[in-house]
C-alpha cells in the first residue's frame, strides 16, 4: 500500500472512529470564529468558550473591538493566556478589518494572513470552517499525527500543510484537518497515547515502531 493508499483508508477509517468531530469552538459568525480561534492560542477550546460569550456581549463587531478599552478587553480575556499581547492582536486585527474590509473578515488567504495575530492555520480555520473553503490547518494535534503516521517528515506546519496537501484531493482537505485534530486531541495523544482504542494501529509506522502491538 502506497502514501496515497494508505492516506485513504486512514481517512476512511477517521471517518468510522469520529463521526461527530467537529470544531469545538463556539461562534455564530465568521469575525467571532477569527476571535475566538486567536484566543485559542495557547490556550484550550473550553476555556475560550467560557470567556467568548462575556466578550461577544461587550464587543459585538469589529470596530466595538478595535475603539475597547484596551486593559478592560484585557480583563475579559485574561484567563486565556498571553492576554495582553492577545488584546494587542485583536485590537489591531479589528481595526484593519474596519479600515479596510468594512469590519468583514475576508475569505482569500493573503487578506486573512495580512492581520495582526493571523497565521496561516487561524485563516485556515476561518476559510474552512465559516466558507467552507478547501484548507488544512495543522495545529499541535494534527502535527503529531501527520508525523506519527509519517505523512510528513516536516515540523513546519506550512511544509506539513503541503504535504497533506498532496497526499490528500482538495475536496477532502477539510474534513482531513477536522477529523485529524480531533483524533490528534482525544486519541493519539502526546503522552499517553490510547492505541488500544485507535483503529489505525495497522496503518501507523509509529505504532510499529514504539513495539505497542507486542
Amino acid at each position: 500500500m502506497n502514501d496515497a493508499e494508505r492516506a485513504g483508508e486512514v481517512l476512511t477509517r477517521l471517518r468510522q472512529l469520529h463521526p461527530d468531530a467537529r470544531v469545538e469552538l463556539d461562534f455564530e459568525t465568521p469575525l467571532q470564529l477569527l476571535v475566538a480561534t486567536i484566543l485559542a492560542a495557547q490556550s484550550t477550546d473550553r476555556r475560550v468558550n467560557l470567556v467568548t460569550p462575556v466578550l461577544f456581549s461587550h464587543y459585538p463587531d469589529a470596530e466595538a473591538l478595535a475603539e475597547a478599552d484596551n486593559e478592560e478587553l484585557q480583563e475579559v480575556i485574561r484567563s486565556t493566556g498571553f492576554f495582553r499581547q492577545k488584546a494587542k492582536n485583536l485590537q489591531a486585527c479589528c481595526q484593519m478589518l474596519t479600515e479596510e474590509h468594512a469590519g468583514e473578515v475576508p475569505t482569500d488567504m493573503e487578506s486573512l494572513t495580512a492581520l495582526p495575530g493571523v497565521g496561516r492555520k487561524t485563516a485556515n480555520v476561518v476559510r474552512a470552517v465559516a466558507y467552507g473553503l478547501p484548507g488544512i490547518a495543522v495545529d499541535t494535534h494534527c502535527k503529531r499525527l501527520s508525523n506519527r503516521l509519517q505523512f510528513t517528515g516536516n515540523s513546519d506546519p506550512v511544509k506539513i500543510e503541503g504535504d497533506l496537501g498532496a497526499l490528500f484531493p482538495e475536496s477532502a482537505w477539510v474534513e482531513v484537518s477536522r477529523m485529524f485534530v480531533w483524533h490528534g486531541r482525544y486519541t493519539c495523544k502526546a503522552r499517553t497515547p490510547l492505541c488500544a482504542e485507535c483503529n489505525l494501529q495497522d496503518l501507523c509506522p509509529w505504532f510499529r515502531e514504539q513495539g505497542r502491538g507486542a
